[in-house]
């Protein structure tokens, strides 16, 4: 085969291959290891290869770039830049987006080679069309354009060579594309900003994320919603939140908030802004967030409370997320009342609300519910079990009954509520006085695909990890559930059969 392989290699060399002979080299291509593709393959191939894409035969180009994949990836990504660069800038000029899409894929392989990215630092042309790249139609060529970009400015030799060069400039001109393409500009900035506080300082001294910012606090609703998850996502990092605080953004987010009650378009922006201070509170610490901008919390409350779906759900991911440590908790049990009032409207959408309201209300009350062995003290585990029982009237069987519901979304976000519960021993002790709850979870017949048996199994191991189950649930009960973590997820029961002599 590999003899077959190099003679169709060398016909396509002379570039006088047909498509038929093309389809054959794509075929015997599969049946040959990279290494003996490489010890076959030589740069006149490559190139008339790559030349063969100049041509207006869609099947023709489609062949070859099948081709090409396959014997790039034979070779070393030092090889490829430092033998094809010419050929890899005609590639991301080419108007077939596939062509593009390979050549993309190769940048990629090369900027994560720490020897062959050296060599594309050097070559300012091959660089200016990978930005160019971020303003094509399609997004799978973009997206690449941007993950080697980010890539490349991960050392300081990249940093300086696109933010102290002209390619600053083709940034700015491609950000000119279009509104879509100046977002996508943004995605990278923050991707680079992201890395450390000196590539967040490359980026802040070019102006891009004064720019992104100024777009964040201005006065396109549309434009802000779009903005403050760049912007959340730059806060993700110690050095970004302090050069949000260090320029007064974190402080206008919240006199915007402030602000929204005066604004018939809040809706497309407040959101954000919201899960913005949640994504905030979690990171940093959820009491100094909730003290320092009290507006957000007030703000919180208010969407829950509130009639639109949009804004409940925003509202519930966000408590979600803030209860999700016990500082968090701590901070809505302060609350008092207001949260517990609360808690029964969460439990309540969680019975009735349309389903993906559904979903995010279970997720939430997970968060909410769940303590680690080393945090539950007897105060908390308190704390856990009021607002368990301020959901519903009937709490446990509320989920019991959303579990047995035929809508397996449901029934896994109901096992995960179980879950989060199952190693506190107030919650042991309502299962085991639900009658036939125990029997409900070692039956292994309700669970109809791998997702609810996947979530029963990691709700029999809370179970079965606590300290106080064999103590609570029993001897009998503990062993059948030992058996069931033992037998593990998917196990089925043989069963046996006789065969009788005359049977038909």
């Amino acid at each position: 085969m590999a003899e077959a392989v190099a003679e169709l290699l060398e016909r396509a060399a002379r570039r006088d291959a047909a498509l038929e002979e093309l389809r054959a080299l794509r075929v015997a291509l599969q049946a040959v290891p990279p290494a003996a593709l490489r010890a076959r393959l030589g740069e006149h191939h490559l190139g008339a290869l790559f030349g063969l894409l100049g041509v207006n035969d869609r099947e023709q180009v489609s062949a070859c770039v099948s081709i090409l994949e396959r014997l790039l990836q034979a070779l070393d990504p030092l090889y490829v830049i430092q033998n094809l660069r010419e050929e890899l800038q005609k590639g991301l000029f080419h108007p077939d987006d596939s062509v593009k899409i390979l050549t993309m894929s190769q940048v990629g392989r090369i900027v994560e080679d720490s020897a062959a990215v050296r060599e594309i630092l050097q070559s300012p042309e091959l660089l200016r069309q990978i930005i160019k790249c971020i303003g094509g139609e399609k997004i799978a060529v973009a997206k690449e354009a941007i993950k080697s970009l980010s890539r490349i400015a991960q050392s300081q030799e990249g940093l300086e060579v696109l933010f102290g060069s002209n390619l600053l400039g083709d940034l700015r001109n491609v950000m000119a594309t279009s509104d879509v393409v100046r977002y996508r500009v943004y995605e990278l900035i923050v991707e680079i900003s992201s890395v450390s506080a000196e590539s967040l300082n490359y980026c802040a001294n070019s102006g891009l994320i004064p720019e992104l910012i100024g777009e964040l606090t201005g006065e396109d609703v549309l434009v802000r919603a779009t903005c403050i998850e760049m912007v959340t996502s730059l806060a993700h990092t110690p050095h970004g939140r302090l050069y949000l605080a260090q320029q007064g953004v974190i402080d206008r987010i919240s006199n915007i908030i402030l602000g929204a009650e005066s604004d018939p378009f809040s809706s497309f922006y407040l959101p954000g802004f919201v899960k913005f201070f949640g994504n905030l509170a979690v990171v940093d610490s959820p009491q100094q967030i909730c003290e320092r901008y009290p507006v957000f919390m007030e703000k919180v409350f208010e969407m829950a409370e509130s009639q639109d779906p949009t804004m409940v759900g925003v509202a519930v991911d966000t408590l979600g997320i803030l209860g999700s440590n016990v500082e968090g908790k701590q901070v809505l049990q302060k609350t008092r009342s207001r949260f517990q009032n609360l808690l029964s409207k969460i439990g309540h959408q969680a019975k009735n609300a349309p389903t993906e309201l559904r979903l995010r209300c279970l997720d939430a009350i997970s968060s909410l519910l769940y303590l680690p062995p080393e945090q539950q003290t007897e105060d908390l585990l308190g704390m856990t079990e009021s607002w368990f029982t301020s959901l519903s009237s009937q709490p446990l069987e509320l989920f019991r009954s959303i579990s047995t519901q035929p809508f397996p979304d449901l029934h896994c976000g109901a096992l995960r509520v179980f879950t989060a519960i199952a190693n506190q021993p107030w919650a042991q002790k309502l299962m085991l006085d639900s009658p036939g709850f125990v029997e409900y979870v070692v039956d292994r017949s309700v669970e109809p695909d791998k997702a609810s048996k996947d979530a029963k199994y990691e709700l029999v191991k809370a179970l079965v990890n606590s300290k106080s189950i064999a103590e609570i649930f029993g001897n009998q009960y503990y062993l059948r559930l030992r058996a069931y973590l033992h037998e593990g997820p998917y196990y089925v029961k043989a069963v046996s059969t006789t065969a009788v002599e005359g049977a038909e």
